[in-house]
This record gives C-alpha cells, structure tokens and sequence, in this order.
C-alpha cells in the first residue's frame, strides 16, 4: 500500500480539512517542449550569492515544514480509527520501505492510559505480510527511515475484541504505540535460500496465520497460510535432501489443512474443498483433510460422500470422539432427509397402494359389469347389422 507522507500532505489538509492515505505520490508539473527556455541565462546571472540565499531558504521551508508535520496527527485511513503522528523526523520520502520488504523496528506498547503491555527492539517483519498488528502494517509504510512516531490505533487495528494474554493487552483495547523504524532491506529469494532458512520461514507464516485464527481474523488467516504455501511451493536452486523435502510437504499439507478450517468459517466452501483435496492429494489417509473435507461436502448437501469421507478419518482413528459425533450426526440428518424426500415423491404421485386395497368382491363385481356391458353393446350392434342387411335385400 502506498502511503501519504504527512509532510507533504500537511498544507493540503489544511486546505481540505482531511488528510487521507489516498492522497499518496508526489505532484510532477508536466511542460511542453515550447513553455522550456532553449537559451539558457548568461552564467553571471545566477550568482552564488542567490543560490546561497535560495539553499538558506529552502532549508527553513523544509524546516517549517517538518514542525507543522510534528503537530499533526496523520488520519492515515480517513476513519479517525488510526492515526499517526512524528516524533522525530526520518530521512525523506524516497527513505520509505517498500510493500514486501524486510524491516527493523523498535517498539513500545501502552494502553492508552500509559500503562506498558510490551517493549521490543529489533523487532523484524516482513511489511505487508500480517507478520504484526494491522496498524503497524499500515503505518510503517507511511515512515522514513530513522523516523519516530507515535500511532494510536482502535482495537479493531490491534488485538481486536479478544485482547491478547501473551502480551497482556485487555478485550476492545486502544493502544499507543512508539516506533523507530531502524532498517528496510529487500527480503531473499525464497529460490536461493538454505532449505534449513526455507522451511523455518514457512513454519513462521503458518504459525502467525494460527495467530490470526485464534483471534478469529479468518481472512488474515487465509492470507499467511497463502503466503507460507508459497515458500513450499518454491523451486529450489539449491540441493535440498529427500528429508528436507517432506518437511516442506508437511509443513504445506499443515497449511492447506488450516487454510480450510478458515475458509470454512468464512462459508467458503469451493476454496476450501479445493484446500482439502490438495491435501489429500500428497497425504491420501490425512485424517483432518478427510474430515473437513466430509463436514464441507455436508454442508454442499452432499451427504452420501459426505459419509464415506468421515468413515475413512474414523477407520483410520476409530478413538476419535469428535469424528464419530460429526458421523453419528450426519447419517440422522442423512436418513431425515430420505424420509422427507420420500414422503414428497408420494405427495406428489398420489398413493399407489390404495387401489390395490380394493375389496376382491367389489372388483370382480366391476369386472362382472363391464364385461356385461361389453357383451350387451356387442349384442346391440350385430342385430342393428342383421337389420339393415334384411332391409337392403327386401329393396
């Protein structure tokens, strides 16, 4: 995400009354080649004296500028909900960390009445991964480097309406923030890493998209698990030994197993029968694949593979209470749904077996009336036939 920068953003809010993170890039006047003067001015003309009046100058704008800068609070995504202020000025815009890169902070928490949760030095990330607190995420990207500056950010940016127990932050919590953004370096190829570095990566990703599921962040979930399947999914340019090689495919079946279980919550139910099946694919007898993947096909209305997916987990684990709950449920549910679907047939074709109750004396008796019937009718015809050949031979 690209950041405004609250030093060039800060005479302009003035004239808007709202800084926002969209107001982002510097503003470039565009010339015509005719507006360019081709004769440039005679050398005496731009003395030193000016340009040394001019740099003078220059130096107090930017001066003025970085103080005005100081005593405004950035709204960095226009909702009064994160907001950012400097402390100490960094380096420049053009010092700005990039979406993706690796970078160093140091870091103190406080609620928002002064007390401190956590502080933290060296602090490292990957920015725009989910690595850290959303508002971190947000704001880094808006710092130069060796800047300070203080965010306050709502709970919804922080640790959300569950609080945290590790560190001890408090359910719908506001905190305050201090960050010293230290160093920005482009992150390695995932190609050229040590295998070792490879898949202690992807175990970090996947364990903070484990962070995100607790907190019920579902979708921030699904984005880590993204990202770690990622670095398993790699090619590598380096050797990497059988034994490094499932550990990599372990590690990914592990996030394609959690990366289900949270699009399950998000009623995702294609991506994360898509998820199980992936799976399934490198680990047939993967109990969890096989389970999510019978409580996603339940829930598609797919009963009868629903059924064979959970007997499968449960012939691999007959022990397990929670397999066996989920089956026991599915098969009632399964066989209230034939019930229901046969009484609807039956509505809807009338009842067969009531004719076939019919008394034998009442249908003989039917039988006996129609063949009297038929027998009279034939009687009726021949004599009128008789007659008319009697007539006609008489003519």
């Amino acid at each position: 995400m690209d950041g405004s920068d609250g030093r060039e953003n800060a005479p302009s809010a003035k004239k808007s009354g709202k800084t926002s993170l969209l107001d982002s890039g510097e503003d470039f006047e565009v010339l015509d080649e005719e507006d360019i003067d081709e004769d440039l001015p005679p050398l005496e003309d731009a003395g030193n004296g000016n340009k040394a009046d001019n740099t003078e100058k220059q130096n107090v704008d930017e001066e003025s500028e970085a103080s005005e800068q100081m005593d405004e609070w950035l709204d960095v995504l226009g909702n009064d909900q994160l907001k950012k202020k400097v402390l100490e000025a960094g380096k420049g815009r053009g010092s700005r960390p990039q979406k993706g890169q690796n970078v160093k902070i140091n870091l103190k928490t406080h609620l928002m009445d002064g007390a401190l949760v956590e502080e933290q030095h060296c602090l490292s990330f990957t920015l725009g991964d989910g690595d850290v607190l959303q508002a971190l995420d947000l704001t880094v990207q808006l710092m130069e480097m060796g800047e300070k500056a203080l965010i306050h950010t709502d709970a919804k940016y922080a640790y959300g309406a569950r609080g945290s127990l590790d560190p001890e932050v408090p359910p719908n919590a506001q905190l305050s923030l201090e960050v010293e953004l230290l160093e920005a370096t482009d992150a390695p190829d995932v190609e050229l890493m040590p295998p070792s570095e490879r898949i202690a990566l992807a175990i970090r990703k996947r364990e903070r998209g484990n962070v995100h599921y607790q907190r019920a962040d579902y979708a921030f979930a699904v984005n880590s698990y993204s990202i770690a399947l990622q670095i398993t999914e790699s090619n590598s340019k380096v050797d990497i030994s059988p034994e490094e090689e499932k550990e990599l495919l372990d590690v990914k079946v592990k996030c394609l197993n959690n990366m289900a279980a949270s699009q399950l919550k998000l009623d995702h139910y294609d991506a994360a029968l898509k998820s199980c099946v992936s799976a399934l694919e490198h680990q047939p007898d993967n109990i969890k694949a096989l389970f999510r993947m019978g409580k996603v096909l339940a829930l598609q209305g797919e009963y009868t593979e629903a059924i064979q997916s959970l007997r499968k987990a449960l012939k691999l684990e007959p022990s397990n209470k929670t397999i066996h709950a989920e089956l026991s449920k599915l098969v009632k549910k399964h066989s209230e749904q034939r019930g229901a679907e046969q009484a609807m047939y039956k509505k809807m074709l009338g009842n067969p077996s009531s004719s076939s109750g019919m008394p034998k004396s009442r249908a003989k008796s039917s039988w006996g009336l129609s063949w009297k019937w038929l027998f009279g009718a034939t009687a009726v015809a021949i004599g009128g036939v008789a007659l008319s050949v009697v007539i006609a031979a008489r003519n």
